[in-house]
């Protein structure tokens, strides 16, 4: 069998990292592809280097644009892939334009195509990525989920159960295999801080970055949070970009460009807590036991806050402000794993792939 593995932002390259491994020790041909959706190296190539991922057999480098821009681009660019290749499976993950893209275009050249990451739900769709979600597990085969949820989901919209597979978190694998190593680094005494004594904050959501007033309440609701904490926050580019175009950054933040996937996983491991509008972040602080914020409404991975660390606290400061003060206080969730989060969700998938 030769699969053919997209990847195209570094949520993906965290999430492929184990299947490809677990696929390796099996003797399966593989090949990566990566669209350059992340184009960055500081969003891109220092993660192939800390995930140990081979460098990529193919890179489309289709860069930024419109979703309708990139989409376009990289589904013209693995249309010829795939009459090159010839690959006899795809295998796309998470929800991100590159995974519709691949999809679409391996359905449409009949290539049958698996979805890591599948079923899951915020229901809002406003969010791009609920686009994508919903469309890729239309266009798939094989859907591999990382909770019961998502199946129950998948069910619920009328999908073939035989076409759903549970096979839990892989994010879990990478973090499992790599968390030890990054506490190792102590990336806190770069910034001159002590384990436990500061908090996590990511922004990228274009809800939270792109309307200026709501990127204006959430940097409102970090001055108050940095009274009571001192905020670490590494900034993705465009959020980067959002928070100069407004003139206002909050006193003190430490503003970090952003980081590689050992020191991000480090620092996450020892924050107090997190504050995020990140999917990802909110899996692994639940298994890391750390209290999580999620500066959202809504959220696909609603395990995290039936079973994990994590809030849904919205975009209004005064909640955001008073979660805070009730994690410091010590007012926290006690976690419970989920199901099948176990650091061998990959060595289910190559089951499944098989």
């Amino acid at each position: 069998m030769k699969i053919l593995h997209v990847v195209g932002a570094r949520p993906n390259f965290m999430k492929i990292s184990p299947v490809m491994k677990a696929l390796e020790g099996r003797g399966v041909h593989q090949e990566l592809l990566h669209t350059g959706q992340h184009y960055d190296p500081s969003m891109s190539d220092v993660f192939f280097e800390d995930l140990g991922l081979p460098r990529p057999d193919l890179h489309l480098a289709v860069g930024s644009g419109s979703h309708a821009e990139q989409t376009a681009r990289i589904m013209l660019g693995f249309e010829q892939v795939l009459r090159e290749r010839r690959p006899d499976r795809v295998v796309v993950v998470g929800d991100v334009n590159s995974t519709l893209a691949c999809a679409l275009v391996a359905a449409k050249m009949h290539v049958p195509c698996a979805h890591i990451e599948a079923g899951l739900r915020s229901f809002d769709m406003r969010m791009p990525e609920e686009i994508n979600r919903v469309l890729v597990d239309r266009l798939c085969d094989l859907l591999l989920t990382p909770s019961e949820d998502a199946d129950e989901n998948l069910l619920r919209e009328g999908t073939p159960s035989e076409r759903i597979r549970l096979v839990g978190n892989v994010l879990i694998d990478a973090l499992a295999a790599h968390v030890d190593r990054a506490r190792a680094r102590e990336p806190w005494k770069a910034h001159g801080l002590q384990p436990g004594g500061y908090a996590v904050l990511t922004l990228h959501r274009p809800s939270n970055v792109d309307d200026p007033t709501v990127l204006s309440r959430l940097l409102g609701a970090i001055e108050e949070v940095q009274r009571e904490i001192p905020v670490v926050f590494p900034a993705h580019p465009r959020t980067k970009k959002a928070i100069e175009a407004l003139g206002r950054a909050p006193r003190g933040l430490l503003l970090l460009p952003p980081l590689r996937y050992l020191d991000f996983l480090g620092l996450t491991a020892e924050a107090r807590l997190v504050l995020t509008d990140s999917g990802g972040l909110q899996e692994e602080t639940t298994v890391l036991g750390v209290p999580c914020l999620t500066l959202r409404e809504s959220t696909e991975r609603p395990v995290t806050v039936t079973h994990g660390t994590n809030q849904l606290v919205g975009t209004d400061p005064q909640r955001i402000v008073a979660a805070t003060r009730a994690v410091l206080e010590g007012r926290v969730k006690m976690p419970r794993t989920p199901r099948y989060w176990d650091g061998r969700a990959a060595e289910r998938i190559a089951d499944a792939l098989g």
